[in-house]
């Protein structure tokens, strides 16, 4: 069996992150009767220095004709540091979730022991968390016009959202409940907002389909307070593409690294795989980016998109092997720390040694 999959390493510290991840698939396809096909595509500032567009013709091409994708970083302060710029990396990001109908944002936050002590958070507050949120994707503020005025001293970014957008990654929300605690919220902000409300009112509806789903509502101000006051109430949170973007961001804090969190974004024909850790400019060659999120981004492709779930669980045992062993990098040890590419190696040969 093989495996196409489309490899943008993005900007930044993406492709120093996604060459760790690559060798560990390596070792995957040794081990297995599966093999893994990587075409390399450029996206984001990579892609208009070279391409002059953030999601160049060549890389959607790439992205349709294959398997599963799997996505570094994007990001460039050239870009962030210029508000006049009328291309922007990020546009690359946004264009290709409505190319390819990635619709559903998938981010588990999981506490390791060996973490505890790095977060920021009480180690009793955050031990045991163990929760996934399901972002909507393609609408929203993002995706709603949008404009400056002339003069440049007004602007407008509209919100909006169809109750087809809603209820695909409802539904999807709903199982994934039904395989953890069957217990799901969904952040809003219906005491405002009509988009809000619409939520509310085809998420109560699709609940009577799963009727062994408990649904809680919170507002998103409060949900964002509990999710750093007791993160271990959540099992799948539901929320709309702004709210689900900030409080992932926030939720971060809990694992005690930003580059401990990988994600899925699911699309009817083909899915992406990303670390949340964006494209960190400043670490940039200098072999000090954390290379485990976009590993276990690797591992969740291993499980959603290939059904390789014991491939998958070996490679998570692995990275939690790591931390356990204090194999990290700086952002998780700044004392004792090891380089982006020796916690590869090392990670991958901890994979290997488990066949």
């Amino acid at each position: 069996m093989i495996y196409k999959i489309a490899v943008l390493p993005g900007d930044g510290i993406g492709p120093e992150v996604m060459f760790e991840a690559l060798k560990v698939l390596d070792i995957i396809s040794e081990k297995s009767d599966v093999n893994f096909s990587f075409t390399k595509s450029l996206i984001g500032s990579s892609a208009i220095d070279v391409e002059g567009h953030p999601f160049p013709d060549s890389t959607k091409k790439n992205c349709e004709d294959s398997d599963a994708i799997l996505f570094g970083a994007i990001g460039d302060p050239k870009y962030d540091n210029n508000p006049k710029a009328k291309i922007r990396p990020e546009d690359g990001l946004l264009e290709m979730r409505k190319f390819l109908g990635l619709y559903a944002n998938v981010r588990p936050v999981k506490t390791y022991d060996a973490l505890l002590e790095a977060s920021p958070l009480k180690k009793d507050i955050i031990s045991g968390t163990d929760f996934v949120v399901y972002r909507e994707l393609t609408g929203g503020i993002y995706f709603g016009n949008k404009g400056i005025s002339q003069d440049r001293k007004s602007a407008f970014d509209t919100c909006s959202y169809t109750s087809k957008e809603i209820e695909r990654i409802s539904h999807l929300a709903f199982k994934e409940a039904l395989k953890r605690k069957k217990q799901i919220t969904l952040v809003d902000k219906a005491n405002v907002l009509d988009t809000s409300r619409l939520w509310r009112e085809i998420v109560q509806e699709i609940s009577n389909k799963y009727s062994d789903v408990k649904v809680s509502y919170l507002f998103v101000d409060n949900a964002a307070m509990k999710i750093i006051t007791n993160p271990k109430d959540f099992d799948v949170i539901l929320t709309e593409n702004m709210f689900g973007d900030i409080i992932t961001d926030e939720a971060s804090v809990i694992t005690g690294s930003l580059g401990m969190l990988p994600s899925a974004s699911v699309g009817d024909k083909v899915s992406l795989y990303e670390p949340i850790h964006g494209s960190y400019p400043e670490a940039t060659g200098k072999g000090i980016a954390n290379p485990m999120a976009m590993i276990l981004s690797a591992a969740l492709m291993l499980d959603l998109s290939f059904n390789m779930k014991k491939e998958s669980d070996i490679i998570i045992k692995s990275v939690e092997d790591a931390l356990k062993n204090e194999f990290v990098t700086q952002d998780i040890n700044n004392k004792n720390f090891y380089s982006t590419q020796e916690v590869g190696n090392w990670i991958s040969k901890r994979v290997k040694d488990q066949f």
